[in-house]
C-alpha cells in the first residue's frame, strides 16, 4: 500500500520545503513503474481549504484541512518552516502558536515524524526534539539551540535521524532528507536510481558547514564587533590569543570567555573559520596555487590549510574547487 506523506502548510511557508519532497516521491513512482502499488501518497495539510501563500508569492491549494488530515492514520509527516529577515539581514525562524499546536497532533497520528530546514524550530516547539540531536538551516542553528536548549544541535549534517524523528538541514536539503526516506523505505540501490534521475548525490559528500558563512555578524557587542575586524585585517598575522587579548584591552582568560559566549567558540577557532572561509573564496573564484592560498589567508603552510579544511569541511583544498570552482 502506499504510505500516507502530510506535508504542513501555512502563510508564508518556504515553496521548495514544500514541492521538493513531492518531486522526489514522483520520481520514485517513476522507477518503480506504473504496475507498482507502493510509493507514496502526498496530502497538502492546512488550517482551512483555502489558498495558501508561501514566501515565494505562489499559491498552494491544500488537499486537506488539519482536521481531515489528522482523521486517518499518518505514514509520515513533514513539516516545512518559514522565516523573516530584519534589516540588518539577520535570519529569524518563525513558530506560530496554532500551528505548532497541529503538529503535535497531527505527529501523534504520524509513524515518522520530519523537519525540512528551519520547521525543526515547530518540531522544537512542538516538545518532539526534547533531549534528541536535530539539525537544522545553518542561519537559525544558532536561535534553536538558544531557544531550545533541551535539544541537541548540530548544525552540519545534511539530515540526522533519531528514532522515527527525521530532521533536515537547509533547503535543497529538503531533496536529501527524502532520498534517505526513500532509501529506508525501498532500499539503498531503488533510492539511488532516484538520486541519478535529480542528477544528485544519494549522500552528499560533506555537510551543510561547506555552504555556510562563518563570517556572518552574530554579535552586537561592539568589542567582538572590533575583534573581528580586526581579525578579518590581519589575517596573514598569527593571531595568537595573547596578541588578540592585547588588542582588546583584556586578559587572555576573559578574551576566550567572551568568544564562548558571542561566537560560541575559542579565539583560535574562530581565527581558523575565518582563514578556511577566505581561502574557500579564493578556491572558488581564482586559479591561485595552493602555496599562495596558504600563504595570503595566513596558514603559512600548504599542509596546514589541508588540516584546516579536513577538520572544518572534511574535505581538502583540491576536492573542493572541483566540486565549487565558479
Amino acid at each position: 500500500m502506499k504510505r500516507t506523506v502530510v506535508i504542513v502548510l501555512f502563510e508564508g511557508v518556504d515553496l521548495l520545503d514544500v514541492t521538493g519532497p513531492p518531486e522526489v516521491f514522483a520520481l520514485l513512482r517513476r522507477e518503480l513503474g506504473p504496475d507498482d502499488t507502493s510509493g507514496y501518497d502526498v496530502v497538502l495539510a492546512a488550517e482551512t481549504p483555502d489558498p495558501v501563500t508561501t514566501s515565494a508569492g505562489v499559491r498552494l491549494l491544500p488537499d486537506a484541512t488539519f482536521e481531515e488530515a489528522a482523521a486517518r492514520p499518518i505514514d509520515t509527516l513533514l513539516v516545512p518552516g518559514s522565516v523573516e529577515v530584519d534589516a540588518h539581514g539577520r535570519v529569524h525562524a518563525l513558530t506560530d502558536p496554532a500551528v505548532v499546536a497541529r503538529v503535535r497532533t497531527l505527529a501523534a497520528r504520524s509513524r515518522r515524524v520530519t523537519s525540512v530546514c528551519v520547521g525543526a524550530h515547530l518540531l522544537a516547539a512542538a516538545g518532539l526534539l526534547d533531549g534528541k540531536r536535530a539539525t537544522t538551516h545553518w542561519s537559525t542553528a544558532r536561535q534553536l539551540a538558544t531557544e531550545h536548549p533541551e535539544v541537541e544541535v548540530d548544525a552540519d549534517p545534511i539530515f540526522i535521524r533519531q528514532g522515527d524523528v527525521w530532521t533536515g538541514a537547509g533547503i535543497s536539503a529538503c531533496l536529501d532528507l527524502s532520498l534517505a526516506l526513500v532509501a529506508d523505505d525501498h532500499g539503498e540501490t531503488t533510492a539511488l536510481r532516484v538520486a541519478r534521475q535529480l542528477v544528485m548525490y544519494l549522500k552528499r559528500p560533506s555537510g551543510q558547514s561547506q555552504f555556510s558563512v562563518p563570517l556572518e555578524p552574530v554579535s552586537t557587542t561592539r568589542r567582538i564587533e572590533d575583534l573581528r575586524l580586526h581579525i578579518m585585517d590581519n589575517i596573514t598575522r598569527p593571531l595568537t590569543v595573547p596578541d588578540l587579548a592585547t588588542h582588546a584591552h583584556v586578559g587572555e582568560r576573559q578574551l576566550t570567555r567572551i568568544f564562548k559566549t558571542e561566537l560560541g567558540m575559542t579565539p583560535s577557532a574562530y581565527v581558523e573559520s575565518v582563514r578556511v572561509e577566505r581561502a574557500r573564496n579564493q578556491l572558488e573564484s581564482t586559479d591561485a596555487t595552493l602555496e599562495r592560498i596558504a600563504t595570503t589567508c595566513g596558514f603559512g603552510t600548504t599542509d596546514t590549510l589541508i588540516r584546516a579544511f579536513r577538520r572544518k569541511l572534511d574535505t581538502t583544498p583540491t576536492e573542493y574547487r572541483q566540486r565549487f570552482r565558479t
